[in-house]
């Protein structure tokens, strides 16, 4: 295989593909071949367990992973069609081979035998999936409604036209600037502010600990660089204080000098803007907010004031979306942690280089404890570099054979192996002893130099095998003679050019066992070096064939090739060029891999690896030898926490679980331990926790994934224990599918993980991977920007880049760019679902896309779920798609088939992954509002923080929907009119295959299989709800054969293709008919040729055909409708020409609506909609689908204090902390209570919502998940099936002020003079958390109460009622900028009442604290609401009676 470009942005070091696989087979000899009696072990019989199960471990020596490794990744974007493997190998590692290239969605074959067997890989070329008959039939009803509305309305030649691709490049220009508009309403962006001198810091009691911070002390050399530089590297070692200190430093140095300033900084997780924000802010003796802000999406915290944001890179992203004038009031970005090298930092670099070359006066620096520094400066010109060490407290490293050999660790595998080596190399010293009774030479081998070189003549300069199957001596095991011999022998052949002593060298080497590539003591040179230098041929080809290195070098920094050269040595240099030319891609032989492992090894350690890595698969986690690990640290040590670096979730819990239980060592003493798990999805309240010492006597246990490299610093950790994997999602642009992979982390990850040790004492860090494998690892992560889609990057490039710039021109700016090959198919993607056209400008879709906070096909299905007013349910699904799957796999194996129950209970028999991620939701929703949210989370394996984020995106995405003007607040289109259809899960999933398009399967079921476009066979992954048959609570033994012939329709739409061994799985599937795949997939605008009318042939009465050759030619004359080049149905004329036309009829609406968003329905567009409505329902029906009661109900909005259910039992047991509610204060509950778990019959909607009119009045149609600025007069009831029409029944109920509650809030002001300007002026204005709360309580209650306090005053200040909508104008007389719109309050009480008249009420809905014991926008119960307001009228009768009374009566 000759590769075709360079992969040195691949990071290795240049040795690591030196398994050019002839220095392999050399390596290779010392394992008896197949021609020798392999001893003990049946070949044949291990291989075919390793085939037959993917999964099964497979134990090889670890220079052969590393080396077969590195080829693959060679091998995945070069031109090549195939990569060969040498007979060499054995059969097991013949099934390593398989097994990774099955994963990796490549062909394997082995071909030959013996000696003569080869292993080739091939790609896939996509030409070999089996195309089935596609067809469907329409139903009579359904030909019938689409006979109407063509009848009625035509296809006109203008809806022709819209719909014909275009041929020329037309009005790309006038949407570019068309286009600013759009960028204007870019959402999830920084605020706009003005560069301001900062105010001078105040006093912290942290500032003893900055100045002892390593970069304190190099305050003035960094901000003198950062002014006199425009860009400025910043690489400081874990522990230095980079990160808190350097903002700081430009702070205040802009505060001393009286010079304005705006400072982003970028972080790379949401955790970490937040932690770093509150650091700094408390160090500047200040809360968060004011100086010091961050935004992050969902949640920011920043003010007119904030000169310092912390975000992270998508935040600054989306702001340079909406233009470059953006930062032009921006005075510094500093990017940190760039070593990540995420996708979204990548781009942002490029969009920077590019920004600073317009803007002077922007300063970029760029920060980490492990940066590349050659790539950014060469990215960047000649930028200076800051170096910054770390704390002064050492960390020992420990490896892997350093582990093995201080713990004494050993398993079953491991005595069994060595039982087994023992019995081979007595089988190989009765061999070599055979041999040399053959040969004529002694059984002793006496130390005689003659008998020596006589059997070198003999034997003609030695054979591989002779001297491979010794192991070498380490230089340091080596006698001072045998030093001193080797030395002198160097040295007579370089000084006196005596080849002769070439002999004695040679006969050293064999009988001593001294390395080939022995180091003179005095000059560090090699006898290929001299033998090079003096030009002595013969001995050069001897040691080359002995596995000389030539990547070697001596003091001097010279190879052998460049001793051969500077000694003038023509042939010489001949000879080595052309060794090393024949070696594939111009490197090596394994030897110097090899032997960089030798070099600093012991035969000892050495030994104790090879024992390990035969008994263990290294690909996985070895949790037996952490606890062993483990136990050995507490035993050996009486404090000091321990942090533990896993790669996921299922390794957290299954370790988490041995040390809680299973392994007595711990669960007989669990009161010494604490145990703390670190995930980027764990609540922030369980971050804190881990952040704080533990008590005396107690061990703090971490467990975490690579979160706590960068994003976490636990000043107690003394001990680390690095498993060195990382779970990566990659994606394959070849076969589009999306690989989990757990990989070997980087040389800088290990660095950083070294580093979390030691921060307050010295520390040890214990590597679970060798020197060997950390010497190979790569030097930094491989950029995400090379192994993601990168369709959303795509996007955002034709927002970004210049307008005639390229989107692959644009992204090879990129430090690494990604290939080619991705950006193209990443592109036609976009083509693909309508975003882009050919001439790569953006649509009227791609700009609404490019909006939109989710992946392009993810926002496609949101404005087709738009469209087909079903926006709810789709919002929901869409969210859970763009975030992650909330079930959780149990690690439990006895727990899995509950967890999939668990699923199957939510689908309520629909065939749909995507409905048990809706209904899961809104149960879980509903059990919030029941106060039991985290047992309901347990008990169905959900993850509580996983629905969190889910409500808030859905909060963003109609929010962003409200922006670009698709959802509006009053008449149509507004959020009653937009979920009108959400009841019917036909239209639901209309919209789902509008989106997921091209992720269809089709099943084939003559083959009894699923099928792609390019994959022959897909299985149904193990977490999808269709990969068992339904109705049977006992699996069959073929359970994905059965799941298939179960399915109801011949179609599936899929989230997302993954490939974990040969066959790909799909995961987050549902049914689908062939009608809805006929109408809403592929591209809206189709080639003439897309319907192909069949020839009419003239029946012949002469000719009688068999029943064969008739349905053949059925088969002809019908009509072909091309929707791609892999979708196409053969269908009976009439039902093509149907389902063609009503196919044009919804896609011109699509993009009608698409391009006038506000713009009314017409006539055509309503008879559309209705027809597709009702057709949908009736071929859902018809393939014997299910529909579903309850899918459509929106969510309550929920604040933080709104109470659980009073008849629910868990009000007293399981109510929510003050954490969860605080974290929780924007999310929904479900207010449906007709929600089954089960399939089962539901209750008719609309008698469902007039029997909850009292206490829920509000229509399920309203909004009820972001804010609302308009009141809504009218209620009308959703029926659960807009079709029929008949169906459609409205029951008016009277205005939801009429009979909601009264509502009862705590409002808190900084100053007496803010309530004396309220009651002169009956106007108030509250912060934005208060705001949102006080505007959906007055569009829902009958009256607001408003009860005021001044903070420390001991009093509340009286009452008012809220008697507006609160505005978008602001008073300036408040005297604090923080506060949002004014609206207007009626006062009714003035009158002080003191705080201890109310000690005896207490609020429910805030753990029963008393009322006084408030926050700002505090909801109080009702019943203690009412009882607070009564005691102003006691205290008025009171004091109209004492006014009333005679004065004498007062005495």
């Amino acid at each position: 295989m000759q590769l075709k470009r360079p992969y040195a942005y691949y990071g290795y070091k240049t040795n690591l593909y030196d398994i050019a696989w002839s220095g392999y087979r050399k390596n290779n000899m010392s394992r008896p071949s197949s021609a020798s009696p392999r001893p003990a072990m049946s070949q044949p019989k291990q291989t075919g367990i390793s085939r037959a199960k993917g999964f099964k471990d497979i134990r090889i020596d670890e220079e052969v992973k590393i080396a077969v490794n590195i080829s693959f990744e060679r091998f995945q974007y070069s031109e090549e069609k195939e990569l060969e493997f040498p007979s060499s190998l054995t059969s097991t590692e013949r099934a390593f081979i398989h097994r990774l290239a099955q994963s990796l969605g490549y062909i394997s074959k082995s071909r030959g035998k013996g000696m003569r067997r080869f292993l080739t890989v091939s790609k896939k070329d996509g030409t070999e999936t089996a195309q089935s008959v596609m067809s469907f039939t329409l139903s009579h009803n359904a030909k019938h409604v689409i006979r109407s509305l063509l009848q009625r309305f035509p296809i006109t030649n203008k809806e022709r036209a819209d719909l014909t691709p275009r041929t020329e490049r037309g009005l790309s220009m006038a949407l570019e600037a068309d286009s600013c508009q759009d960028k204007n309403r870019t959402s999830g962006r920084l605020n706009n502010g003005i560069p301001q001198v900062p105010q001078r810091r105040g006093a912290s009691e942290l500032d003893l600990f900055r100045r002892a911070l390593p970069v304190y002390e190099r305050q003035d050399e960094i901000v003198r660089i950062i002014k006199d530089h425009r860009v400025v590297l910043v690489v400081g070692e874990t522990g230095s204080g980079k990160t808190t200190q350097i903002p700081q430093f430009l702070l205040d140095d802009c505060s001393r000098n009286g010079a304005p300033c705006r400072i982003f900084c970028t972080q790379p997780r949401r955790l970490a803007a937040i932690a770093v924000a509150e650091r700094v802010a408390a160090e500047r003796g200040e809360n968060v907010g004011q100086t010091i802000g961050y935004q992050i999406r969902l949640e920011s915290r920043v003010s007119p004031k904030t000169l310092l944001t912390f975000c992270t890179c998508g935040v600054l992203l989306r702001t340079l979306m909406a233009g470059d004038s953006t930062m032009s009031t921006v005075t510094h970005v500093i990017l940190d942690e760039v070593h990540e090298r995420d996708g979204l930092c990548d781009f942002l670099l490029t969009k920077m280089r590019d920004l600073l070359q317009k803007m002077p006066s922007l300063k970029l620096i760029l920060s980490s404890a492990a940066l590349d520094v050659e790539l950014f400066v060469r990215y960047f010109g000649s930028c200076p570099v800051i170096h910054i060490k770390g704390r002064p407290f050492e960390v020992k490293e420990v490896f892997l054979e350093d582990i093995l050999r201080t713990t004494g660790y050993t398993n079953k595998d491991m005595l069994k192996y060595r039982k087994e080596m023992l019995k081979e190399e007595k089988q190989q010293t009765s061999l070599t002893e055979w041999c040399r009774v053959r040969d004529g030479g002694p059984r002793q081998e006496p130390q005689r130099e003659r008998t020596s070189i006589r059997a070198l003549e003999e034997n003609d300069l030695l054979d591989d095998s002779a001297f491979s199957q010794l192991s070498e001596k380490d230089v340091a095991s080596l006698d001072p003679w045998l030093l001193k011999e080797m030395d002198a022998c160097i040295s007579d052949v370089f000084l006196s050019q005596d080849a002769e002593a070439f002999v004695q060298l040679f006969n050293l080497i064999l009988s001593e066992n001294v390395s080939v590539d022995y180091r003179h003591s005095g000059t560090s040179a090699t006898p290929l070096m001299v033998a090079s230098a003096r030009g002595f041929l013969g001995p050069m080809e001897q040691l080359l064939s002995m596995g000389a290195s030539v990547n070697m070098k001596a003091s001097n920094g010279w190879t052998a090739l460049d001793w051969a050269k500077h000694f003038n040595q023509a042939e010489a240099v001949d000879l080595l060029e052309s060794y090393i030319s024949s070696l594939e891609a111009g490197k090596l032989d394994e030897s110097s891999l090899v032997q960089a492992s030798s070099a600093s090894l012991s035969a000892e350690d050495q030994e104790l690896l090879k024992v390990y890595h035969h008994s263990f698969d290294d690909e996985k986690v070895d949790l037996d030898l952490i606890m062993h690990l483990l136990s050995n640290i507490c035993q050996s040590s009486d404090e000091g926490a321990v942090l533990i670096f896993l790669p996921g979730y299922d390794e957290i819990v299954g370790l988490k679980d041995r040390i809680l239980y299973d392994d007595k060592r711990f669960a007989d003493h669990s009161h010494r331990y604490q145990v703390f798990t670190l995930h980027s999805n764990m609540q922030t309240s369980d971050q804190k926790k881990v952040l704080k010492a533990s008590p005396p006597g107690v061990r703090k246990i971490i467990l975490s994934t690579n979160i706590a490299e960068t994003s976490i610093t636990v000043n107690d950790v003394v001990f680390v224990i690095d498993a060195g994997k990382v779970k990566e999602k990659s994606f394959d642009a070849l076969n589009h599918v999306t690989m989990l992979k757990m990989v070997w982390i980087s040389k800088a990850s290990a660095l950083q993980r070294k580093g979390r040790a030691g921060r307050c004492r010295p520390g040890i860090c214990f590597h679970l991977f060798s020197r060997l494998r950390f010497n190979n690892m790569l030097e930094y992560q491989v950029p995400q920007l090379l192994r993601m889609p990168l369709q959303e990057l795509c996007l955002h490039t034709k927002l970004l880049a210049p307008i005639t710039c390229p989107i692959a021109e644009f992204l090879s700016k990129a430090p690494e760019p990604p290939p080619t090959l991705i950006v193209k198919n990443a592109v036609q993607m976009l083509k693909t679902i309508d975003a882009m056209d050919p001439w790569e400008d953006l649509t009227e879709l791609g700009y609404h896309l490019a909006d939109l906070p989710v992946e392009p096909h993810l926002g496609k299905m949101v404005l087709c779920a738009v469209v087909l007013k079903c926006l709810d349910p789709i919002l929901t699904i869409a969210c859970t798609l763009a975030h992650r799957d909330p079930f959780v796999l149990p690690a439990q194996a006895s727990h899995k088939r509950a967890s999939l129950l668990c699923r199957k209970r939510f689908t309520a028999g629909t065939f749909s992954d995507h409905m048990a991620l809706l209904r899961a939701f809104q149960a879980w929703q509903k059990a919030r509002n029941d106060g039991w949210e985290r047992a309901f989370c347990e008990k169905n394996f959900l993850s509580q923080a996983a629905m969190e984020i889910i409500i808030g995106m859905r909060t963003q995405l109609l929010g962003q929907l409200r922006a670009i003007g698709f959802v509006r607040a009053r008449g149509g289109g507004d959020i009653r009119d937009v979920n009108m259809n959400s009841e019917n899960w036909a239209v639901v999933k209309a919209a789902l295959v509008a989106g997921m398009y091209p992720n269809l399967i089709h099943v084939d079921r003559e083959r009894g299989c699923l099928a792609g476009p390019k994959e022959k066979k897909v299985r149904f992954h193990p977490t999808s709800v269709l990969s068992q048959p339904h109705c049977r609570k006992i699996p069959p033994a073929n359970g994905q054969a059965a799941a298939v012939q179960s399915l109801p329709t011949d179609w599936l739409i899929y989230d997302e293709m993954t490939r974990a061994h040969r066959i790909a799985s799909v995961r987050c599937c549902s049914s689908v008919t062939p009608f809805s795949v006929a109408v809403f997939g592929g591209c809206a605008k189709l080639p003439s040729t897309a319907l192909q009318e069949p020839a009419m042939l003239k029946a012949d009465p002469l000719n009688e055909s068999s029943d064969s050759e008739a349905e053949d030619r059925s088969l002809s004359q019908r009509a072909h409708m091309h929707i791609d080049e892999w979708l196409h149905f053969k269908l009976e004329r009439e039902t093509a020409s149907l389902a063609f036309q009503l196919r044009q009829k919804w896609h011109w609406l699509f993009l009608r609506r698409i391009r006038a968003p506000s713009k009314p329905w017409s006539q055509v567009d309503e008879a559309t909609m209705r027809a597709l409505v009702t057709v949908l329902s009736t071929e859902e029906q018809e393939a014997g689908l299910q529909q579903p009661a309850g899918i459509g109900q929106r969510p309550r909005p929920m604040s933080s204090e709104d109470p659980p259910q009073p008849s629910s039992w868990r009000t007293a047991h399981c109510r929510r902390s003050a954490d969860d509610r605080d974290m929780a204060e924007h999310l929904p509950v479900l207010t449906d209570r007709s929600l089954r778990l089960s399939p089962s019959p539901a209750v008719p909607q609309p008698k469902l919502n007039r029997e909850r009119g009292a206490l829920h009045p509000r229509p399920p149609g309203d909004d009820r998940t972001d804010q609302l600025s308009v009141k809504s007069s009218d209620s009308n009831s959703t029926s659960a099936s807009p079709s029929p029409p008949s169906s459609l029944k409205c029951s008016t109920s009277p205005s939801p002020r009429q009979h909601a509650p009264v509502r009862y809030f705590i409002m808190k002001s900084s100053s007496l003079r803010n309530i004396e300007i309220s009651q002169q002026r009956g106007i108030w204005s509250t912060t934005p958390g208060s705001q949102l709360k006080l505007t959906r309580a007055f569009q829902d209650s009958a009256s607001v109460f408003l009860v005021f306090s001044v903070k420390g005053s001991g009093h509340f200040q009286g009452y008012a009622r809220m008697s507006s909508d609160i505005g978008p104008e602001q008073c300036q007389d408040w005297g604090f900028t923080g506060l949002g719109g004014v609206f207007k309050v009626e006062w009714i009480h003035k009158e002080s009442l003191p705080f201890q008249f109310t000690h005896q009420l207490f609020n429910p809905w805030n753990d029963n604290k008393k009322v006084q014991i408030s926050r700002d926008g505090q909801e109080l119960e009702p019943l203690a609401g009412g009882q607070l307001l009564q005691l102003w009228d006691r205290l008025s009768g009171k004091q109209h009676e004492a006014d009333a009374a005679p004065s004498g009566s007062r005495l």
